[in-house]
């Protein structure tokens, strides 16, 4: 049989139908929407739009086609992460002239860099890394304040907190005293009395808040709850209680400041998120007569704000490199301490590049616009950040 008469046999078969191949074995030539019978021409079917994957599959391969879908996180990454961190407005120029399926989209690009970012943010850092000083770590005398602070923190009476507060307080009465002759002493023994005083202050409110004494500061005094006069009392009672969950977090944070620091780098992504569109119309409002649509100023906010995630992340990567590899004073780190200034430099300026680029106006109007928009969002965020910090103090 010629090559046309083969041609032609299999143009006139019918839709789905299976034609013998040489040799004999019988192999599909054309497949067919499982639904309606059309041909199929892609994953999906042009006649009805069912796709040819369906939920009866691998479970590995659901997985993985899930983080596909959502992140994107294919061959595009890597054509998209090399223009997103150096060539500002490359991005958005391409998705504008039509060129988008070879990179990642800008949502899933924004999200996964935003997600990555300040989850390895919170990993990395340590907020009690610091935060009782010097003297937490020092044994003046006979008093160790770790161990006496540690004692203090397991007591489980008011008692028992009252006994080791004043066990401490006259140890430190009589270092100073045998030690009021030397210079500096008597001003680092307050520091440490204070401490004491404080931490067994606190303890003592958490166990026993109304019969807690204010012998130094007052500040686990009985908290009066805010109210609005006037309102109702549904507004009143949800602000008494927000207002106590407040107050009693706020000394859990003392203790443990990564408490914040969890709650902190767990709402940033939403409050960035959430402060996109209004970013974006800032951008309509500055270019108003560019006739350009809202939808492209939200593209640019996305490739900005996931250019700043990506900057965020290799701060985050560089530090720890620092830490982990370099010694002070020693070239290493003066190279990582170049990177970083090299890297914070470069953010500012990429964004003032990407607006020139993306808007193609001249550099002075540019420079103007671009200090209004930095302002506006700034006071944009800081606002965004405030409500994000009570709230996470809250809902601790």
């Amino acid at each position: 049989m010629s090559e046309a008469e083969t041609l032609t046999q299999q143009d006139t078969a019918p839709t789905g139908h299976r034609q013998p191949a040489q040799g004999g074995s019988d192999t599909p030539l054309t497949a067919a929407c499982r639904n309606c019978g059309e041909p199929l021409l892609g994953p999906h079917c042009y006649a009805c739009g069912q796709p040819t994957k369906s939920l009866v599959r691998q479970f590995p391969v659901m997985v993985g086609d899930f983080f596909n879908s959502l992140f994107g996180l294919d061959s595009r990454i890597g054509h998209t992460l090399g223009p997103l961190l150096l060539k500002p407005g490359f991005l958005s120029n391409e998705y504008f002239a039509g060129r988008q399926v070879r990179y990642v989209s800008p949502v899933r690009l924004f999200v996964f860099l935003c997600l990555t970012a300040f989850f390895v943010a919170q990993l990395s850092s340590d907020w009690r890394s610091g935060d009782t000083g010097t003297a937490d770590n020092t044994v003046i005398g006979d008093v160790n304040l770790t161990s006496v602070q540690h004692s203090i923190s397991a007591a489980t009476s008011v008692a028992e907190v009252t006994r080791l507060r004043d066990e401490a307080l006259a140890q430190i009465d009589d270092i100073a005293a045998e030690s009021a002759e030397v210079p500096g002493v008597s001003g680092l023994l307050n520091g440490v009395e204070q401490i004491v005083r404080k931490h067994a202050q606190q303890r003592i409110a958490e166990l026993a808040p109304a019969t807690a004494d204010g012998d130094n500061t007052g500040q686990q005094a009985v908290f009066e709850p805010p109210r609005i006069d006037g309102a109702p009392a549904a507004v009143n009672a949800w602000i008494v209680r927000q207002s106590t969950r407040l107050a009693s977090n706020i000394v859990r944070i003392e203790r443990d400041p990564n408490l914040l620091k969890d709650a902190l780098f767990g709402a940033i992504p939403s409050t960035l998120f959430i402060a996109l569109p209004f970013f974006a119309l800032m951008l309509s409002l500055l270019y108003l007569f560019r006739r350009r649509l809202y939808m492209e100023h939200l593209i640019v906010a996305l490739h900005s704000h996931a250019f700043l995630s990506l900057s965020l992340l290799l701060v985050v990567i560089l530090f720890d490199l620092r830490a982990w590899l370099t010694e002070p004073n020693t070239l290493p780190q003066a190279l990582f301490n170049l990177a970083l200034l090299a890297l914070a430099l470069w953010m500012p300026l990429y964004l003032l590049l990407m607006q020139k680029r993306v808007y193609r106006q001249g550099w002075v109007v540019t420079s103007l616009k671009y200090v209004v928009l930095g302002v506006g969002y700034l006071v944009l965020i800081g606002t965004a950040s405030t409500f994000t910090a009570l709230a996470s103090v809250v809902n601790l």
